[in-house]
């Protein structure tokens, strides 16, 4: 956990973003004694009166370059790129610059389980999260999922575990975060829209480890190259899961069992029946929940009770309707071609994917062998509805749809009566929709719209 003598008391802090880490920065640091402004390029957002109300001062519609300059601190959102002009100028002055959760992190009184990868984490730190409450840890869930770091500092206790979700925006502005328990839980190209490079998106991650200790614990997937490599550097004490089960020590699947392997043999933790989720890849996401509760010391009775009617976070593999025999599943936080091909490789059946969205980058290629495997069509939607078809053209059929209405009607139609429509968009939404939940909502609408048309009179 965090030291507590940081101070911002007087201190001028200049808030770089109006999303949900930026407001609850805001906030935190004017409680904390800051004088703060929040730059916003929009020229209004929801909040702005209750944060004008609060003592932070607005400056709307532009990030100046001297408001940042003149700060003694920068504190900014994940949303937003440090590469851009308008840091110069505090760079030059020596201003230091930090994120949401790096600020967050230092005041922050209970350890920190901070849970990172590709594909995988909300459910993963859900999971984590029920495991401890019911194993009767004082415990608040939050960070890229839900509530930021910030919001929970008030709140936080030498006795509270913080189970905190960390995405690459997150990570690499931080400069002092150090987590008891670290978890990678995999690693593919996403968010090369953003990041410079899939190297430089590796490295974000990887900040997870640097701060750690001998003190600390790292999991990690044995089977996934990238974040072996990555953890080759940490001081923490290492911890394997892998998915494969090809580790003599760590945990695994065995059998019908997740158990932990050591030198003394298997000792068995979960049953496999106890999993009530949608989809192969979930299972991997239970085995590491299990690994990070077994290390922070949860008992068997507790993880098997923290997964009882457990069924999944919404717009993860949820299932939506069967209507005349094709099942509809929303995945809409599928966000990279590593998570859209996890949901197709979720089924056995025929399959149709709708995909497209706003390209973040990676090989949309990699969907081929899965989609021919299982039968499978697509529907190509969005910005990206072009790529899709460069990249599927000839291996599978594609047609496009031009609305997420269209899309599900499209999809039930070459189902023809049998098999799934996954909505695995591979991309994220923002080209249609405000973000990925407003995507589901309105998948869900729409499928429910067709069951209601197609009901028997």
């Amino acid at each position: 956990m965090a030291g507590s003598d940081f101070s911002v008391n007087g201190r001028r802090v200049v808030v770089v973003g109006a999303a949900r880490s930026g407001i609850a920065a805001a906030e935190l640091l004017v409680r904390r004694g800051a004088r703060v402004t929040l730059t916003e390029t929009r020229a209004t957002f929801e909040q702005a009166d209750r944060l004008r109300e609060s003592g932070v001062a607005l400056e709307l519609g532009g990030h100046q370059p001297s408001t940042l300059a003149g700060a003694d601190l920068v504190v900014a959102s994940p949303g937003v790129a440090l590469e851009q002009p308008v840091f110069e100028a505090a760079r030059a002055r020596g201003v230091e610059i930090i994120g949401e959760l790096e600020l967050a992190w230092r005041w922050v009184k209970g350890p920190v389980i901070a849970v990172t990868g590709t594909k995988g984490k909300s459910t993963t730190t859900t999971l984590i999260g029920r495991m401890l409450r019911e194993a009767g840890r004082d415990v608040l869930v939050g960070g890229n999922i839900g509530v930021p770091l910030s919001a929970q500092v008030d709140d936080s206790t030498p006795g509270t575990v913080h189970v905190v979700e960390t995405s690459s925006f997150q990570l690499e502005t931080t400069t002092t975060f150090r987590p008891w328990i670290s978890l990678w839980l995999n690693f593919a190209a996403d968010h090369l829209d953003r990041h410079p490079s899939i190297e430089a998106y590796a490295d974000a991650k990887a900040r997870v480890f640097a701060n750690q200790t001998p003190d600390d614990w790292a999991v990690v997937n044995a089977d996934d190259p990238v974040v072996m490599d990555k953890v080759a550097a940490s001081r923490a004490r290492r911890e394997l899961f892998s998915p494969s089960g090809a580790i003599d020590r760590g945990f695994v699947a065995e059998g019908d069992w997740i158990v932990r392997r050591t030198a003394a043999g298997s000792d068995r933790l979960v049953p496999m029946s106890a999993i009530e989720l949608t989809g192969r890849h979930m299972q991997h996401n239970v085995t590491a929940a299990v690994a990070v509760s077994t290390i922070a010391g949860a008992d068997p009775a507790a993880m098997r009770s923290a997964l009882k009617d457990f069924h999944g976070l919404p717009h993860v593999m949820e299932p939506v309707a069967t209507v005349r025999g094709v099942r509809f599943v929303n995945d809409s936080k599928a966000t990279n071609v590593e998570a859209a091909r996890r949901s197709i490789e979720s089924f056995d059946g025929p399959v149709v994917a709708i995909i497209g969205g706003l390209f973040k980058g990676g090989d949309l290629r990699e969907l081929r062998d899965p989609l021919r495997a299982r039968e499978g069509s697509v529907v190509a939607i969005g910005e990206a509805a072009p790529l899709v078809h460069a990249a599927l053209d000839g291996v599978v059929p594609v047609q496009d749809a031009r609305s997420m209405p269209e899309a599900v009607r499209t999809g039930y139609g070459l189902a023809g009566g049998r098999g799934v429509v996954v909505l695995a968009p591979a991309c994220a939404s923002f080209d249609w929709f405000r973000d990925y939940a407003e995507r589901g909502l309105v998948f869900k609408d729409a499928v429910r719209t067709l069951e209601e048309e197609l009901k028997t009179p």
